[in-house]
């Protein structure tokens, strides 16, 4: 079967974007590295960052998988280590007894505080 060009140019536009994507992956993992951080680990900081006061700091674990690029179990890990490392705080929901929300500790906001200019920098060179 013979590929047209239209499918053609969406596939090389489809190879570009991953690409694209892998190689910023790469280089935020790079200038976090020194921060104990990856580019995952920032992207949920990042997201419990901007998580609104009316939802008092915090966000349920389940609408934070429906935001990242990890499956639900990866993320329970890299919010297990983030605990660890005691960058965030797990609790039960009190609307919902089965659901656990996250949110940031001190320490985690001031690491975010700290390196997101760092991650915006590379955004801005690697897409700009």
């Amino acid at each position: 079967m013979a590929v047209n060009a239209a499918d053609s140019r969406l596939e090389e536009q489809w190879r570009d974007i991953l690409s694209v994507h892998a190689r910023t992956m790469c280089e935020i993992d790079r200038v976090l590295h020194p921060h104990g951080l990856g580019a995952s680990d920032f992207e949920v900081l990042d997201m419990l960052a901007a998580a609104s006061p009316e939802e008092g700091d915090q966000c349920r674990v389940l609408d934070l998988v429906g935001r990242v690029h990890l499956s639900q179990s990866a993320l329970s890990r890299l919010i297990g280590r983030l605990e660890k490392e005691g960058l965030v705080e797990r609790s039960v929901c009190a609307e919902d007894r089965r659901g656990v929300s996250v949110r940031l500790t001190r320490k985690g906001r001031d690491l975010v505080t700290e390196v997101r200019p760092l991650q915006r920098d590379v955004l801005a060179r690697m897409l700009g």
